[in-house]
């Protein structure tokens, strides 16, 4: 390649060569034809010349020199030369023999200097290793900080696995001593930002091997081949420098399962898939290669890939727990100024359902309020606003409510927190605000403690909960609101799961109904109805009579409690947010259901009809 590389400006130095030495380069002063024929009539020419491949005629007339071009295919030349010679004007004709020679290779070097360039091309695309389009873009581990099993938290389950590969790595003689095989392929599996990277480059770093990573969708390409290109040329680096760990994210990219009638470009995926195949089978078992793959959606992955053999352990890297979060929190505070009084614990239970990485940007976010507000540390209180960032979006200065509904917003979030104090398992109520943050006019944050088991009374209890804001809009406004689409959403897919996945209904026994299907994520699952239509209409009776029991018994509540009740909502109203110690302020004025048969005055309260209807027999 580099004799050929260098062959082609060589090329091109000959070709501007011979382009200077075949210029026709005539001395004097051009003349037009009409002209020259007016000073040969004038009999004045002294002497010329005929240059036969340049195709001019020099002469000199009166001491001075002239030139000019004669037409091409004419019998001109020869006019010219039978008039001089009747004239006697001396004519000297020049064959311009050196011309005749280079001529023809002006014509060649050009084809060669094509035919050079498509010889490198074909030279760069048959070696791999030199070629940018064919190259798979591997990424070697960063020289910096050694990242460590000590900076990856929250995850232990999935750390206790991944330590099995760093022991391999480390010591794979003791493993084949005792005769076990290391596990050729290790794919990790979880919701986005749960660290599924940071776990990867944790075992090379405690294994201390080259750590090379990539991404699916690299080597996806609308041409033919490239990417099973790619992949052999990524595991051909890979093993040169073995014992080494080759990370691929998004691997649902590549090994998307293979369908039975290709596209054109689906064809070209499966090409793609098949070498990947292809090079775990191709592992020898002594190379010190492992292969880590990560993915959101391991329903779309390809069955072949999954088998024992490719990639022999899937590991699961989940949400993290309470403890898990507040692991996360210590490790991302680590370089950041604290404040004394910051309470890390009391965030982790504020923030169920975030991952490694909103946590992450939670404590990037708190520094940078802190920053902006021109104070030496971090505090609870940007700790606090930076997961309402991060839940709910920043807060709208420019979103306005008018008073009225100002009022209703502030009624409607008292309607949640006060159903969560008076029902035990519907979760405490951390903080109230009406202040707008992203799309939402108001936010309440209530913790989960995430109970793995829930009881039929406990369910009903959240949903009691979930229909509070929707009671509490009624009983305000005395009609419904667009206030509770979302509470409305929520409860009803809670009481669908009830009904066809936990058998909670009466009428239809104890049973699952619905097909279970993986949805976009690993969290996420889908009901595809296996029933009959007579069975689908009994479940939407039985999801409106669990709804319709849920709002009854927030109506209730609400109606027991309907001082403590007016009294949160003006003091939210008033102040626009409360902290938990304001909430459970009114905890001692909250009467539960069961005791409201003598009010916190002494006096019987009255029953809604709503109530009334649901208590009298059928």
């Amino acid at each position: 390649m580099f004799w050929v590389g260098l062959c082609i400006p060589a090329l091109l130095v000959l070709y501007g060569a011979l382009l200077f030495f075949t210029v026709a380069h005539s001395p004097g002063r051009e003349i037009t034809l009409g002209e020259f024929t007016k000073l040969n009539g004038d009999s004045g020419i002294q002497s010329a010349t005929l240059e036969s491949q340049d195709n001019r005629l020099q002469f000199v007339r009166e001491g001075q020199q002239y030139w000019v071009g004669l037409p091409t295919r004419s019998d001109f030349p020869n006019q010219f030369l039978t008039d001089s010679l009747a004239r006697g004007i001396p004519v000297r004709v020049d064959q311009q023999k050196f011309k005749q020679l280079i001529l023809p290779a002006t014509f060649v070097v050009p084809a060669l200097i094509i035919v050079t360039g498509f010889f490198l091309f074909f030279l760069l695309t048959r070696s791999s290793a030199s070629s940018p389009f064919l190259n798979a873009a591997a990424r070697r581990g960063a020289t910096g900080r050694r990242i460590t099993f000590a900076d990856v938290a929250g995850v232990d389950e999935a750390v206790a696995e991944a330590r099995e590969v760093r022991d391999f790595l480390v010591d794979s003689k003791r493993f084949a001593d005792l005769g076990a095989v290391a596990p050729r392929g290790i794919l990790l599996v979880g919701p986005p930002g749960t660290g599924k990277t940071l776990l990867a480059r944790a075992v090379a770093g405690e294994a201390g091997v080259p750590f090379f990573s990539t991404s699916g969708a690299e080597f996806v390409e609308m041409y033919h081949g490239v990417g099973a290109a790619r992949v052999r040329d990524l595991f051909r680096q890979v093993r040169e420098r073995a014992p080494a760990i080759l990370f691929i994210d998004e691997i649902d990219a590549l090994g998307r399962t293979r369908a039975e009638s290709a596209t054109a470009g689906q064809d070209e995926r499966d090409q793609t898939l098949n070498q990947l195949l292809v090079e775990l089978d191709g592992f020898d078992r002594d190379t010190g290669v492992v292969l880590i793959g990560a993915t959101n959606r391991p329903d779309v992955l390809d069955p072949a890939l999954l088998r024992r053999g490719r990639f022999d352990r899937q590991i699961v890297v989940d949400r993290p727990d309470r403890l898990g979060r507040l692991a996360i929190l210590e490790v991302h505070a680590r370089g950041k100024l604290l404040d004394p009084t910051v309470d890390l614990a009391d965030l982790a239970t504020e923030t169920p359902g975030l991952t490694g990485a909103d946590l992450a940007s939670v404590l990037n976010e708190a520094a940078l309020l802190s920053a902006r507000r021109g104070r030496a540390t971090i505090a609870q209180e940007e700790l606090e606003e930076a997961v309402e960032r991060i839940l709910s979006g920043s807060e709208g200065r420019t979103q306005l409510l008018s008073p009225t509904d100002k009022r209703a917003v502030a009624y409607h979030e008292a309607g949640h927190a006060l159903v969560a104090l008076a029902l035990p398992h519907a979760g405490p109520v951390r903080k109230l605000s009406i202040v707008g943050r992203g799309r939402s006019s108001a936010s309440d944050v209530a913790t989960d403690d995430q109970k793995v088991v829930w009881s039929q009374s406990e369910l009903e209890q959240r949903l009691t909960y979930m229909m509070g804001g929707r009671a509490a809009d009624e009983m305000f406004r005395g009609q419904p609101t667009s206030s509770s689409k979302d509470d409305l959403r929520q409860a009803t897919d809670l009481a669908r799961s009830m009904v066809c996945e936990l058998g909670m209904s009466e009428s239809l026994g104890r049973r699952a109904l619905g097909r279970p299907t993986g949805g976009p994520f690993l969290d996420e699952h889908r009901l595809d109805p296996d029933y009959s239509a007579v069975v689908a209409s009994e479940v939407d009776r039985e999801i409106g009579a669990l709804v319709d029991r849920a709002f009854v018994g927030a109506t209730q509540v609400l109606t027991t409690n309907r001082g403590a009740f007016q009294d949160l909502a003006e003091l939210l109203l008033k102040r626009e947010r409360l902290r938990a110690e304001d909430v459970l302020a009114f905890s001692d004025r909250v009467v539960p259901p069961g005791d409201e048969a003598q009010g916190p005055d002494g006096r019987k309260p009255r029953v809604p009809r709503a109530v009334a209807r649901a208590r009298a027999p059928r």
